[in-house]
Formats: C-alpha cells, sequence, structure tokens
C-alpha cells in the first residue's frame, strides 16, 4: 500500500507541474506574430494569445531572437501583468549576465523564486540561484546589503545559511557585503553560518572579521558561540575560536561554556575549556553557579572534574554542584561527584544537605548513596529539621535506612602515631574480588571510624591477593580509604571498557598514577605487606609472594628440582610496585597475564593461610639467624571478603556422550555449568578456607575475625552499575549494622597494647 500511495503523489506531482501556468517552455517567436504584444520590458514580452485566450509571457533568448521561454501562461490580464512587471523588475540582471540562466530549469528554479519570496532582492535570488557571475552585475552588487522583509535577512545571511563558500567570497570580496548586519532577530552572517552544516563557511567570513559580527549578540542573548554550543556543532565551535570568538560574553544562561553544559555537548564544552581554562571557573549571572551545577550527565562533570573545577564550588544560594544533581534527581551526576570528593554534608541553601533534599524526594537510591560516602543523618537545617525528621514524614522504608546509619559511631580525628611498643603483631587480610573490593573498603573505613586509627597503624602485617593486593599497597602508602573508594569507582569506568579480555593499558596507567611509576616494594618498610600471585610459566603453577621486606630463607627441601630454564623471581628492592599489583590482579578472562604472572586469585584468592605461614617462615628465619628477640606473637588476624554471593540451584552438571539432540544440549549445558562449579571452587575465598584459618588460629590462641557481607545478587568482577555497587556497599553497611557487637570487640582488640 505505501509503494501505491507514493506512485498516486509521484504523479500528482507530476501532473501538477506540467498543468501549471508558470511551468517554464521553450517557444519560437513565430508563434506569436498573430499575438497582441500588450507590454514589452528589455527583452521580456507580454502577448495576448487571441487563440487560447491567455496572457503569455515570454522571454526572448538575448542569444537568439528567433527563440524564447515562455515564462507563464495566466487566464485574466490583471494577474499577468502584475507577474509581468515583478519579471521585468528581477530577471534582467540575471540574464544580463550569465547564459546559464537561459536554461528551462534554471529559469523554472528562477521566476519559482520570485513568486515565492516577492521581498527578495535580485541578489537574495541570486545566492539561492548559486551563479557566481551574476554576482559581478552592477544590479546586484547594489542590493548585496538589502533585507527582505519576511526575516530581515540580507543576502549574506542567506548564504551562509546554505552553506555556499564560493557565493560568500563574491558577496564579501566583490560586492563589499556587510558582515555585521542583523536580521529581525538580531543575528548576523555568523549566526547564520553557526545554523548551517559548512564549517569552511564560518572559516571564510572569520578571515575578513573587521566588525562586531563574530560576538554579537541576538535578541535571545547569544553570540554565534552560544548558538553553536546548543546545537552541538563542535566544528563549528573550533572554528570560532580559532577566529577569535570570545568565550566571556554573558549570554541568558551564562558563558558558552555553561550552554555547551546544559544541552549536555561535551565536544563543545572540551574546545572551549582548551582554549581557555577560566572557563570551568566562570558563573554564570542568574544562579552564580559554576558549569559543573549545570552538568546533567556523569560524562560532562567528568570532564570538568578532570580538569580541576572545584567540586564544592557553591552557587549564589549556597548550594553545591552536588545538591542541584540531588534535587534534579541526576542519580549518575551524583555519583561522579561524590566519587571526586565532593562534600556529602555541604550545606546550602536554608541549611539544607543533599542528604536533606535526597529524603524530600523520596529517593531511596540516592539516600543509599549518599549516607554510603559519609552523609550524616541528624544535622539540623536553618528550620532545625534533620533528614531524620524528613524521613519520618516520607516513608517506613526510608526510617529504616536511617535507623542503620545513626547506629554507626560518629568520626574520630585519625592517629597516624603507629604504637611502636605493642607486644603482639596483628594481620589483615583482603580477598580478591575485582571492582568488589569496594567492600572491603567500606569495611576498613568502618573500622578506622570506629578506632579513630588509620589502617596502616592498626596492623603490622597486611596481605592481599588481586584487588585486595591493590587495597593493600594503598594501605602501605598511606592513601585514604575513602580516597580509594572514590579511586574505585573512577577506575571502573577507565578499566572495563569494551568486552573482555579488556586492554590492560587502563589499568596499568591507573597503577602507575596512584603508586608512581618507579616506586619500588621496599621504598616503604611498615607494614609489612604481601602480595599472592601465580607463577604460570611452570607446570604446575606455583604461588608466589611480592613482599616490601627480604624473603625468608628456607631450610626445607624445595619441592622441585631447580629448573635452569625458570627464571628467579625479582627481588623486592627491584619490584616495581605496580607491577606487583598488575601482577596479582591478571584475572584469566578479564585481562592478559603480566608476563609470566596471572592472577593469585588461582592459588590464594583468600591470602589469610598463606600469610600466617609465611609469618611463622618468617619469625623462624630471625631465630635461626639469632634475632628471636624481634619475633612477635602474632594475636589477631582479620580477614575482610568482597562479599558472599547467594546460593542458588545447579540444575545439572553431567557431562556425557550425547546419543541424539536433546542430550547434546544437556551435555553443553553440562559442561557449561561444571566449568563454572571448577572456576568457583579454585577461587573460593570462603567455606572451607574460611573454616581452616579459623580453626589454626583457634589452635595457637589467636583471635580470628571473618567480616564478608552477604549479598542480594551476584556482582561481577568487572560490574559497572553504580546503582548495582551502592547497593552493595550499602548491604555492607546493613552487615556492620548486624554485627556491631563483633566489631566493637574486634576495635577493643586492635587498640589493646
Amino acid at each position: 500500500m505505501q509503494f501505491f500511495g507514493r506512485l498516486v503523489n509521484t504523479l500528482s506531482s507530476v501532473s501538477t507541474l506540467f498543468s501549471s501556468p508558470f511551468r517554464v517552455k521553450e517557444v519560437t517567436l513565430s508563434d506569436y506574430t498573430t499575438n497582441v504584444r500588450v507590454r514589452e520590458e528589455g527583452q521580456l514580452i507580454l502577448f495576448q494569445n487571441m487563440p487560447s485566450r491567455t496572457w503569455d509571457c515570454v522571454l526572448v533568448n538575448p542569444r537568439n531572437s528567433q527563440s524564447g521561454f515562455r515564462l507563464f501562461q495566466l487566464e485574466t490580464e490583471a494577474e499577468a501583468l502584475v507577474n509581468f512587471q515583478q519579471f521585468s523588475s528581477q530577471l534582467p540582471p540575471f540574464y544580463e549576465s550569465s547564459a546559464h540562466v537561459l536554461h528551462i530549469e534554471i529559469l523554472q528554479s528562477l521566476t519559482d523564486l520570485i513568486r515565492s519570496h516577492p521581498s527578495w532582492s535580485v541578489a537574495h535570488l541570486a545566492v539561492e540561484l548559486g551563479i557566481r557571475e551574476c554576482f559581478h552585475h552592477s544590479r546586484i552588487i547594489s542590493c548585496a546589503n538589502s533585507t527582505e522583509s519576511e526575516e530581515g535577512c540580507t543576502p549574506l545571511h542567506l548564504a551562509c545559511r546554505k552553506g555556499d563558500g564560493e557565493i560568500l567570497v563574491e558577496l564579501v570580496h566583490y560586492c563589499h557585503a556587510q558582515m555585521d548586519v542583523t536580521d529581525n532577530n538580531g543575528e548576523t552572517a555568523f549566526h547564520y553560518a553557526v545554523q548551517g552544516d559548512n564549517a569552511q563557511v564560518l572559516q571564510l567570513l572569520g578571515k575578513n572579521v573587521s566588525s562586531a559580527g563574530l560576538n554579537q549578540v541576538n535578541n535571545q542573548g547569544q553570540t554565534p558561540l552560544h548558538l553553536a554550543c546548543q546545537m552541538g556543532k563542535q566544528e563549528m565551535v573550533r572554528v570560532l575560536l580559532l577566529c577569535n570568538a570570545r568565550c566571556n560574553i554573558m549570554g541568558p544562561g551564562g558563558y558558552p561554556i555553561h550552554t555547551a553544559m546544559k544541552y549536555s555537548q561535551k565536544g563543545c564544552a572540551e574546545m572551549i575549556i582548551s582554549m581557555d581554562s577560566n572557563q570551568i571557573h566562570s558563573k554564570d549571572p542568574r544562579y552564580g553557579a559554576s558549569p559543573l551545577h549545570w552538568a546533567k550527565t556523569g560524562e560532562m562533570a567528568r570532564l570538568l572534574l578532570k580538569r580541576g573545577c572545584d567540586v564544592n564550588s557553591t552557587s549564589a544560594a549556597g548550594n553545591t554542584a552536588l545538591h542541584v544533581a540531588v534535587m534534579r534527581n541526576r542519580f549518575e551526576c551524583v555519583m561522579m561527584l561524590l566519587t571526586h570528593g565532593a562534600n556529602a554534608d555541604a550545606r546550602g541553601e536554608n541549611g539544607n544537605t543533599p542528604l536533606h533534599l535526597a529524603m524530600s524526594k523520596d529517593n531511596v537510591e540516592m539516600v543509599k548513596a549518599l549516607i554510603v560516602f559519609g552523609a550524616e543523618v541528624d544535622t539540623p537545617n536553618d528550620y532545625g529539621e534533620t533528614p531524620v525528621l524528613i524521613a519520618s514524614k516520607i516513608s517506613k522504608q526510608l526510617q529504616d535506612i536511617v535507623h542503620i546509619s545513626r547506629a554507626r559511631k560518629p568520626a574520630f580525628i585519625l592517629s597516624s602515631m603507629r604504637d611502636e611498643n605493642r607486644t603482639h603483631d596483628h594481620l589483615l587480610c583482603l580477598d580478591g574480588g575485582g571492582v568488589k573490593g569496594l567492600i572491603i573498603i567500606q569495611l576498613l573505613i568502618a573500622i578506622e571510624k570506629a578506632s579513630g586509627v588509620a589502617t596502616k597503624d592498626l596492623f603490622d602485617w597486611v596481605a592481599g591477593t588481586s584487588t585486595g593486593g591493590i587495597l593493600a599497597l594503598a594501605i602501605l602508602h598511606s592513601k585514604s580509604m575513602a580516597y580509594m573508594r572514590g579511586v574505585y569507582f573512577r577506575m571502573k569506568d577507565e578499566v572495563f571498557r569494551g568486552s573482555r579480555p579488556y586492554e590492560s593499558g587502563p589499568l596499568e596507567e591507573f597503577l602507575k598514577r596512584e603508586f608512581g611509576e618507579h616506586t619500588k616494594m621496599t621504598d616503604v618498610k611498615k607494614p609489612k605487606v604481601m602480595l599472592t600471585g601465580t607463577l604460570s610459566d611452570r607446570q604446575p603453577a606455583e604461588l608466589h609472594l611480592f613482599r616490601n621486606y627480604e624473603a625468608p630463607e628456607m631450610i626445607r627441601e624445595p619441592r622441585f628440582s631447580q629448573n635452569i630454564n625458570l627464571k628467579p623471581p625479582t627481588q623486592p628492592s627491584d619490584q616495581l610496585v605496580w607491577r606487583a599489583a598488575r601482577s596479582s590482579g591478571a584475572a584469566p578472562t578479564y585481562f592478559r597475564p603480566n608476563g609470566r604472572f596471572l592472577d593469585g586469585g588461582l592459588l590464594a584468592n583468600n591470602p589469610t593461610l598463606d600469610a600466617m605461614t609465611e609469618i611463622h617462615e618468617y619469625n623462624q628465619d630471625l631465630i635461626r639467624k639469632g634475632q628471636g628477640n624481634k619475633v612477635k606473637k602474632l594475636s589477631i588476624v582479620v580477614s575482610l571478603g568482597t562479599g558472599r554471593s547467594p546460593q542458588v540451584p545447579v540444575t545439572c552438571v553431567d557431562v556425557f556422550r550425547p546419543s541424539n539432540p536433546w542430550e547434546l544440549a544437556k551435555t553443553v549445558f553440562g559442561a557449561k555449568e561444571l566449568g563454572k562449579m571448577v572456576v568457583d571452587c579454585c577461587t573460593d575465598p570462603d567455606g572451607r578456607a574460611v573454616d581452616r584459618a579459623r580453626a589454626w588460629c583457634e589452635m595457637v590462641d589467636i583471635q580470628y575475625f571473618r567480616l564478608n557481607p552477604q549479598l542480594g545478587v551476584d556482582i561481577m568482577l568487572d560490574e559497572v552499575s553504580n546503582s548495582v555497587l551502592v547497593n552493595a556497599l550499602w548491604e555492607t553497611e546493613v552487615y556492620i549494622h548486624e554485627h556491631r557487637d563483633e566489631f566493637q570487640k574486634l576495635i577493643q582488640l586492635l587498640l589493646s597494647p
């Protein structure tokens, strides 16, 4: 049916064309010898066609007086005279200056334009016609700066809108068209060029700029740069900036950078910032807000934050960008701000914190995110209202959330003093688990908050696998866990891009940025740190520990005879920190191996027993060397996990030789489930691994604490959803609340001399 509809429309158009009285037709003058000449102007003659009882307008061909073109054939004299007068006024400059006009198609276009735009000058018509020779005619030159009545635009405006660079050159150089003439909307040729699709036209205008047209504001207060940012014309923005368009002209919504942020035009914002980096600090006139306040997406906020924008800058009302993002329910933007250090307790208009606003919006997801990032629930606003009070009026779910968060103890000022007089050693073990290392971070923040002491000063030994290894190094290098929480949220978006296996480059750049490209493992001595890695250049593979201390000498017989084809491991004093972290976190199928190393999680995803074994061997080595006075008994082992996935039923793990298609499908499904089960069993950090560690500790009178929250859903190592991860951290907060007695006991023991 659509085909027949299109066919009917086409036939209708063709029929209209051929039946139109204004259809241009080639004729011979001999056909009109018996007709009466009613009017004659130059090459145009109006005939009264007696046989057909019509009035015909004929353009005599200046190059062949025996032929011509019938421009119209009308049935009334009055209408014919009006159109003849219009044609005789507008046509001469064209047929006098160019032979190209004397073609039926061109004449048809020209006469249609004359009738459609009666207020256009011959220069306007010449622009639309696009024949360059016409612009050398004195009549057209004299109209180069004329304006039409429809929009008040000049021929130059039309050329810019059309994107015709050749015609623009003719107008500017030969006809001396002015570039600062504005239309009825106050727009110059630059505004029109921005709305076109040809950046070269804008470039040609810029080369000849000698007026205010480049930075002229229209009736809406927009410069061409504002307009280009609004429309997302990145190339136009680039050309305007190269033409020295000013970034500091105020528009109705602020500077061009504010417009780019308002319409989420990332490329345009990048162009402006690269030209003038101070634009990230500019304030708009209406709200006194920075460009960050105008960011509507996490991506736009990241653009500014990476370039040094003040994340806690306030507007005229006192609101930060975080307040605005919460008010507008922009969750991804909220997360971007929080992970870049936004103050979750900043007081804004009427003394409201972002949590006040999230509570009033009944946005549970936002409330969880703010509380996870440390927002206080008992801060009153100027009216004495706390987030708790607002929650009590809104919903029961918010009340439950507040109840859990209020149970958290207030923060202490972290002590940086290490208790060197402690008579026993404390061991911290951190599981592997990719981005779920955020759960470990949240647990460590809770321990630091309750103890008032930095993690580095609470433990003498720290062992980590994969993501736990990265966090162990972060502890060694005195990086706060609040900082690492933000780093992890930012890192996932940089590292987990595309499909598995991911490019190693972004991960390696991240590690170099955080730990330094040339930092060695032994550059920082305390606490003692060990990272697990798997030496995969041999069969069977072996566990390797990256240490920031010299490995203990072993007296027992090695498991295998020495093989000259296997290189010895790098000494700790020569081992680069970032390479150690990369080697420990080379999870198969997620990242390529780092040289001969695979992820330590293959052999020790929960490194507790391996760390205790290492400490025992280290102490035994000290005793053999006559340094028994340096040996300290291990008294506390704290093992932190990355969350326990829910247990789910498995229907089939049977793999067999199939005899029919149905059995083939069952075999394939069974093989898939069996493969997943094998991997899970090899890398399981819970279950018997925890039972063995607890039993060993109990046998030798060591206090053992295993902290690992139960998760509601299975979270992958490369999860990038902020919503999923925030919910996991909230489940961690719930876990801390439910196990507060165990936490309190742990803190008391850690602080004991």
